[in-house]
Order: structure tokens, then C-alpha cells, then sequence
């Protein structure tokens, strides 16, 4: 029922073998010397829930009942504090006015019918107007506009930048944007609605069929009771769901609350594209894009991006960056195999990694069977070859399980090694979730949101773990347990590290498995690599296993040659400040590495 990733992913590669793996000059010369503003470091928040101190948790409840987080919320304090933990960018998740159950008709904005509603909040992937703020992060729902606005300046003001949603693929079937700018047409307001596809519409219709409303949907619960909420909505014709549902009878596990948006793609007569002219949905959407950037946002993460057609991305990326060339674009991406076309052609800055790296290492995060740590070089040796500066690494985000979940991990301390990785295999990005840093483990249903080990995007909720450092709005952990003290300086030591760190920011990289994989205590739930530059130099080797192992690391003698090392040498773990010491580096270091552990070695 949860709002779920479509399936549009295609065959996975299958794993290389180990001799495929063992060509020398792709893993021992692996070299990228990129820019070091590659190397974001994104905090994904949603202020609904952020800023809530609101302990109830009804589940179901209203937002009167559980509360909810504030954009003035996100103030001085709280924004010092992700500052200092090593952050660059801040992504607001679900700013943009979405639809809910929640009414706000006392401020000329129309009720949505909950029967197309899902959770009793909304999910911030139904905008039901792209030029407007959620009303429910606003202090004065009539002044909402300037309330973001402001928090944009705060932000700035903090030294940190701006990184909001665009949702491009599909729109609430309530949608009405109430405060567009002159001149701009609602989608759909010109379309012919007798025909199922043509070029000239927003929507894809289902002629002489009425939408029906999935069968044994609830919505708000049983304790919900609207005028609106009786099983129906009106719509005729019905639309396409934006799952690419195209029936007017979607299923429950649909996308069912909202519309899938027409690029010009006709998806009856096998997917063609009819972009010429430049379909309607095409300028109004590089129309909201515009209005957004004016208000110096800084960047945009687009929902899935590989729902929408590439030849859209290259007209309307290119046309905002000649406008303002710093903004950046990051895809919300799963098909391994076309991530150089939506780089490239596409012309995005960045796309997710989570069927690569985000999910090899949750298999050796969970100590599943298959896990190996193989598969974290056929990422950067196969599936982002040529561009993995340019993936953005994570271990949470809105979609994915807690870390600290039963569903996971069960303990936020067992994703350690994977954390190092995900944060200095290379230049590129990397991403924490709010609450991850404390170690949220969401573990229970909250209204719409079942009990699935993510914290709730679709319903009025107070994140009990993170509220504890939020303090009552002090942001100062004053509640936090000591081992989430720990586990949160832990992850300000690895991000500031990271930031501030030559090799790990702008250096190359050379894996080590290779030169390794016959030594002593050597085994496939470890991972070694070396990242470098002509100031630094950092050794990461890192244990996924559940016990602590003993393992000679050694340097391959071209990478001894190229870092002019020889004779006794001595390291510094940039995360304890623990020494380590080699008598013969050409002998290696001896290292003991506690269950789920990693080190970051800067030799001297």
C-alpha cells in the first residue's frame, strides 16, 4: 500500500567473475581526478517531521493530535548543528504543496478528497500545486510563501545550500494550483479529453470510463470521518495513474492518488516520442523549475527520473544552467544501464546509487548469505566506470528501511563499515537521512505507513529517537542515550573527515582486494582501498564480519613507487587517532579490526 519504486529497472547485470574482476589496469589503476565540489554532503530532512515535538503518536492521528514539524522550526540552532556535523547541502523533502486529509478550505485552498489521499498528511509525491507551500509547515498558513523563502536566506545565512524536490513524472488527481503566476495554465486545462493520447495534452485519458477508487481503501483509518470519504471520486474520463497504470480501475498497490504527466511519449504504439513540437508538459514544467531558482534554491534531487523522457532532462537542464549555471540536478535513478545516458545526455549532475553500492552493502551490512564484498568493486568497476564521482552515495533516504530497523540491521552500529565506504570510496556525494546519525529505528505502523521500517512519509508523526536530540528545540542531543552521543559524533567525525581530508575529497583511488586476497585473515567481508593525492594519503579497510579479524594489508609495489613509501611507516586512524606502525611497509600493516568496524589510515 505504501507508496513503492515501480519496477522499471530491467535485468541487472550479472556478477562479474573474479577473473573479469582481476584485470590489472582497471582496479589497480583506477585513477579520477575530479573537482572537489563533487563531494556534497547532503542532509535529506522532511520539515514535517523535523522540528515535531509532539510525543503522542496516535496512529492515524491528526495533525492536531501528533503535531507537526514547522519551516521556522528549522532555525539558527538546528541549522549550526548539521553545519558543524560536516554538511554542505540541505535537501527539504516535501516543501511543495501536496494533497491531504487535513482542511484548509478556511484559507481559500479547496479540500482534497481523501479517497485519493494516502496517510492522513499526504504524501509530499502528490503535489497538488507546484507553485505553493505545504500549509501545514507554515506558523501563518497565509504567509507560507515567505516563511520558505525565508528559511532559504537562513540556510544561506548558515553557510548551508538549498536542495528541493521536483516531482516531474505524475501530480495528485486533485491537483489545482490556486496562486500560479499570470499567464499559466493549470494541467489539463486545454487538454481534449476525448482522445487517449495526443501530444497536445497533459494527461493520458481513458475515454467513456469513470476513475474508480481501489476497493477496501480506508482512508485516515476508521477513526476518519469527511463528507468526502465515501469510496468514490469524480473523474471522467479517467486518467493514467502515475505508475503507468493506464485503466481507469488501478489496484490498491498502485499509485493510485495520483496522474501520470504526458512528455509526448505515446505509450499505446510502443513508447514513441513526439517532442517536436515541444509538448505542453515541457514548458510548463521548465516554468516551475524557473519560479523555484529565481528564489535562489540551489539545487533540485528529481523524483523518477527514468519515468520521464531523456530529451526532456537535456532541453530543460540545459536551458535553467544557462540561466544559472551552479544549480545542480540529481536523479532519483535505477536502471544500471542507462545511467550514462541520463548523465550525459541527459545532462544531470548526479543520479542515485542504490542498486549498486546502497544495496551490496546493505546484503553485507545484514550478513546475508550471497554478500560479498566483490560487489562493491563491480560498481565502480563495471556499473559506474567512467563516471562514479558523479553517483550519489547513501545508506537511508525517504524510501529505504532504517538502518537501526528489525528490517535492516536491528543496530545502527552494524552499518559502521558500511557507512566509511559509502562516504570515501570516491569524490562524489554522499547523503544521511535525518535521524540515521541517532540511530531511528521506525518500528512501528504509524496510520498509512505500516510497520516496514521506515519512518512515515504519509502521516502526522514525532520521530522518537531523533527527538530526543531535537530537546524540546534546543538541538543540543540533551536526551540522547551516551551510545547515541557516540553514534553521532561518530558520523560528524566521519563527514567533517571526509570534507576536510585531500585524498578523501579530491583524490584517486586504488582498490586493494587484489593485491591482497591470498594474505593472511584475507576474506570476501572485507574491503581495502587506497585514495590519494600528492598531499595525502589514506589507507581504508574496512570488516563487515560479525567478529573481529586479523588481516595483513599490504601495498602492491607500482602504488608503493607512485607514494614514495619505503622502510617504517606510521598511520593515524583519522576517526579514533589510534597509531598504527609498520616496521617494512613493503611488509604491510598488521591490522586487528573489531566486528563491524573500518579505519581510515593517513600515512605519514
Amino acid at each position: 500500500m505504501k507508496r513503492r519504486k515501480f519496477l522499471i529497472l530491467g535485468l541487472l547485470l550479472p556478477a562479474l567473475t573474479l577473473q573479469a574482476q582481476h584485470k590489472p589496469l582497471s582496479k589497480h589503476k583506477k585513477q579520477m581526478e575530479v573537482a572537489t565540489d563533487h563531494k556534497l554532503i547532503i542532509y535529506q530532512m522532511l520539515p514535517r517531521l523535523f522540528g515535531n515535538t509532539k510525543t503522542t503518536n496516535k496512529f492515524y492521528g491528526s495533525i492536531e493530535e501528533n503535531g507537526v514539524g514547522k519551516l521556522d522550526d528549522i532555525n539558527d540552532a538546528a541549522l549550526q548543528s548539521i553545519k558543524k556535523m560536516g554538511f554542505s547541502h540541505i535537501w527539504y523533502t516535501g516543501v511543495i504543496e501536496h494533497a491531504t486529509m487535513t482542511d484548509y478550505s478556511a484559507y481559500g485552498i479547496k479540500p482534497d478528497d481523501p479517497d485519493v489521499v494516502k496517510g492522513r498528511a499526504g504524501s509530499p509525491y502528490a503535489v497538488k500545486d507546484y507553485y505553493d507551500i505545504d500549509p501545514d509547515l507554515a506558523v501563518d498558513v497565509k504567509n507560507r510563501m515567505a516563511e520558505y523563502e525565508a528559511l532559504i536566506e537562513r540556510t544561506h545565512a548558515n553557510g548551508l545550500k538549498v536542495i528541493m524536490d521536483f516531482v516531474p513524472n505524475h501530480v495528485a488527481r486533485t491537483y489545482h494550483s490556486d496562486v500560479k503566476p499570470a499567464g499559466v495554465h493549470d494541467f489539463g486545462e486545454q487538454d481534449d479529453k476525448t482522445q487517449a493520447f495526443s501530444a497536445k495534452n497533459d494527461f493520458y485519458y481513458i475515454p467513456g470510463q469513470s476513475f474508480k477508487v481501489p476497493g477496501g481503501y480506508n482512508p485516515g483509518g476508521d477513526d476518519f470521518h469527511s463528507p468526502l470519504k465515501d469510496g468514490k471520486f469524480d473523474e471522467n474520463p479517467a486518467k493514467a495513474t502515475g505508475n503507468d497504470a493506464f485503466t481507469a480501475s488501478p489496484s490498491i498497490n498502485d499509485w493510485f492518488e495520483t496522474v501520470k504527466l504526458n512528455y509526448g511519449v505515446d505509450y499505446a504504439n510502443g513508447r514513441t516520442g513526439h517532442f517536436d513540437p515541444i509538448p505542453p508538459v515541457w514548458q510548463k514544467m521548465y516554468d516551475i523549475l524557473h519560479f523555484w531558482s529565481e528564489k535562489r534554491v540551489d539545487g533540485f534531487r528529481c523524483d523518477m527520473v527514468e519515468m520521464v523522457p531523456v530529451e526532456f532532462w537535456q532541453w530543460v537542464i540545459g536551458k535553467l544552467k544557462a540561466e544559472h549555471p551552479n544549480l545542480i540536478f540529481i536523479g532519483e535513478a535505477y536502471n544500471v544501464n542507462e545511467y550514462r545516458t541520463y548523465l550525459f545526455k541527459g545532462r544531470f549532475d548526479y543520479l542515485y546509487d542504490k542498486v549498486g553500492l546502497y544495496d551490496g552493502i546493505k546484503r553485507l551490512v545484514r550478513n546475508e548469505q550471497n554478500a560479498t564484498t566483490w560487489d562493491i568493486n563491480k560498481v565502480w568497476n563495471h556499473d559506474c566506470a567512467g563516471f562514479d564521482e558523479r553517483m550519489l552515495r547513501f545508506m537511508e533516504n525517504h524510501d529505504e528501511q532504517r538502518i537501526a530497523s528489525a528490517d535492516f540491521a536491528g543496530n545502527p552500529w552494524l552499518a559502521v563499515p558500511g557507512m566509511i565506504v559509502t562516504a570515501t570510496l570516491n569524490t562524489g556525494p554522499v547523503m544521511v537521512y535525518f535521524g540515521q546519525e541517532v540511530g531511528e529505528p521506525a518500528t512501528v505502523a504509524e496510520g498509512f505507513s505500516g510497520a516496514d521500517g521506515r519512518t512515515t512519509i504519509f502521516d502526522y508523526w514525532g520521530v522518537p529517537e531523533f527527538q530526543k536530540w531535537v530537546n524540546n528545540g534546543k538541538y543540543d542531543g540533551g536526551q540522547l542515550s551516551e551510545q547515541q552521543q557516540h553514534l553521532r559524533r561518530l558520523y560528524s567525525n566521519l563527514l567533517n573527515t571526509v570534507k576536510t581530508s585531500d585524498a578523501l575529497s579530491n583524490g584517486k583511488f586504488y582498490e586493494l582486494m587484489v593485491a591482497n586476497e591470498h594474505n593472511t585473515g584475507f576474506n570476501t567481508r572485507l574491503y581495502m582501498y587506497m585514495r590519494y593525492t600528492d598531499k595525502e594519503r589514506v589507507l581504508v579497510v574496512v570488516n563487515f564480519n560479525r567478529s573481529e579479524q586479523h588481516v595483513n594489508v599490504k601495498l602492491p609495489a607500482d602504488l608503493l613507487e607512485q607514494l614514495h613509501l619505503s622502510g617504517a611507516v606510521n598511520a593515524q586512524d583519522l576517526l579514533t587517532g589510534k597509531v598504527f606502525h609498520t616496521g617494512n611497509i613493503e611488509q604491510g600493516f598488521d591490522l586487528a579490526l573489531p566486528a563491524s568496524s573500518g579505519v581510515m589510515l593517513k600515512i605519514n
